[in-house]
């Protein structure tokens, strides 16, 4: 009778158990149907908060909101700093007119660690000079202009850096040569008027070549053309040399390319008009620490295994992060609230993961990654969210994991008829393991070997969302990111995590990478 009693009473306590997580899994899908938070989450963060630039104010204020928004939910957090930089930058209204008969408000922006004006500042505009020469003829009118110069901004600011600096150097070097001969072949052309002109040749194009001259004149900014939506990043070549000592001084904005083109051809005109801008872009002393912020809902069997799940803190403040990365940081930290809320208590470790300065090169991450080695083999899956507010509709998964996920995965269709849950089991052989950094947060794990699937994200709905429209550029809102989209995707993401966190081992990696080639 004993040696029956034992494997009936495991059958029931493992019966219990699943009843137990069943029941935990039913009040997630309730409590995201009944009472979702995403958009509320989205709307501190974007609204209240607002551009969350690596080293800004803002930046700082996310950190303390979300780790006082885990700690309310009962779960442990921990600060992961991940780095500094030398300089703070906080930015504030910007303002731009034309002054004259057609005058217009003008539509700009400035990257992220760049100067602002002085107060109101009214001036001329010119034509940047391409030549020493038309520099030496043009240096008098120079003060306290607008000087408009050439290329397309890619949102990156002019670069002012030593090295960029000794290009300029060289290409004004080989202008000055073709100066001359060009001004030998102006003189020939005239004497010898009856014979078919020689052509002159070319000077190379370099948007503000003579940056340095023309800062030394006394301009009070530059002025490059600007698709729309205005993309504006940061100084990423000049930040980790700046010091209150150096920081930079004159202007640098991108200007709607309809207005550049009236502008332009105004100054070509030589018309007399004027621009005033009004652009608070404020610095503050460092080094400034920023943070990682890693919410922990600690396992009760395996506390040394994770499931992680997450995406950036960090945004850039042209606009307000609403969707790269609010998109990503608010279902992840609405999954959080969900497994709390209906009282999960997982096996494995959760971790709810809100990565610091991804647009400064998957720093947090990277960090994260290279300071807990010991970790990464205990890790069954990382997943990130960077890609836009679109609903999860599927997954593709190699063999091994199959099983696991099929078990987890039969309640997500019941979550948003609207959005049905297809699970596919990968056929194509294992991919490389990845050699180099991708593009988010999930990228350093996958260098390890760690698995990091991700979901199939379709616009079902045809709102016609774009991200190409939004990333990086003024048009990254609140009201871009989707209701109905971002709320199913925090309750997949509580179920499908808190499933793995109760596995009874952790996801199989056979089949999922093959090793990188070697050189």
């Amino acid at each position: 009778m004993k040696k029956l009693f034992l494997p009936l009473l495991l059958v029931m306590m493992a019966a219990n158990l699943q009843a137990q997580q069943n029941k935990v899994v039913d009040r997630i899908i309730e409590l995201g149907q009944t009472d979702n938070r995403t958009m509320h989450h989205l709307d501190v963060v974007s609204n209240r908060i607002g551009g969350r630039l690596v080293g800004s104010d803002a930046y700082e204020n996310a950190v303390e909101w979300c780790a006082s928004q885990f700690r309310s939910w009962g779960m442990e957090v921990i600060l992961d700093e991940a780095g500094t930089v030398p300089v703070g930058f906080n930015r504030g209204p910007w303002f731009g007119r034309m002054l004259s008969d057609n005058g217009m408000i003008l539509h700009f922006a400035t990257p992220s660690y760049t100067s602002g004006t002085k107060g109101v500042q009214r001036g001329h505009v010119l034509i940047e000079p391409k030549s020493k020469d038309e520099f030496e003829r043009m240096k008098g009118a120079l003060k306290g202009a607008w000087v408009l110069i050439g290329g397309k901004n890619d949102g990156w600011p002019v670069d002012w850096s030593p090295k960029a600096d000794s290009t300029r150097a060289t290409i004004i070097a080989w202008n000055d040569s073709i100066s001359r001969i060009n001004h030998e072949i102006m003189m020939e052309n005239r004497m010898n008027r009856e014979n078919p002109p020689k052509e002159l040749h070319k000077l190379k194009e370099e948007p503000a070549l003579l940056y340095r001259e023309m800062c030394e004149a006394g301009i009070l900014g530059i002025i490059q053309s600007s698709s729309v939506p205005i993309r504006a990043l940061y100084d990423r070549k000049n930040l980790d040399r700046m010091s209150f000592d150096n920081l930079p001084t004159v202007c640098d904005i991108k200007l709607d390319e309809h207005q550049y083109a009236i502008i332009e051809q105004m100054a070509k005109e030589r018309r007399y008009f004027q621009l005033e801008f009004d652009i608070r872009n404020h610095f503050k002393p460092g080094p400034v620490k920023y943070y990682s912020v890693i919410g922990v809902i600690k396992g009760k069997k395996y506390p040394n295994e994770y499931v992680m799940m997450g995406g950036h803190l960090d945004a850039f403040d042209v606009a307000t992060g609403g969707v790269d990365d609010g998109s990503g940081l608010s279902p992840t930290m609405e999954a959080a609230r969900l497994i709390m809320a209906a009282g999960g208590k997982p096996d494995r470790t959760i971790l709810a993961c809100l990565w610091a300065a991804e647009e400064f090169g998957l720093v947090g991450s990277k960090h994260w990654v290279e300071t807990n080695t010991d970790k990464l083999p205990k890790i069954s899956n990382y997943f990130n969210r960077d890609g836009g507010p679109t609903p999860y509709t599927g997954m593709t998964v190699p063999e091994a994991m199959y099983d696991d996920f099929e078990k987890i995965c039969k309640p997500l269709s019941s979550i948003n008829p609207d959005f049905p849950f297809t699970l596919k089991k990968r056929t194509d052989p294992a991919r490389p393991r990845p050699s180099s950094a991708g593009g988010s947060d999930h990228a350093h794990f996958a260098m390890n070997g760690v698995p990091t699937l991700n979901f199939e994200g379709p616009d079902v709905k045809g709102y016609n969302f774009n991200y190409g429209e939004i990333w990086h550029t003024e048009r990254d809102t609140y009201d871009k990111s989707i209701a109905e989209y971002q709320e199913q995707v925090s309750v997949v993401t509580a179920v499908i995590v808190y499933g793995l966190a109760n596995l009874d081992h952790i996801l199989s990696r056979e089949g999922l990478y093959s090793e990188p080639k070697k050189d």
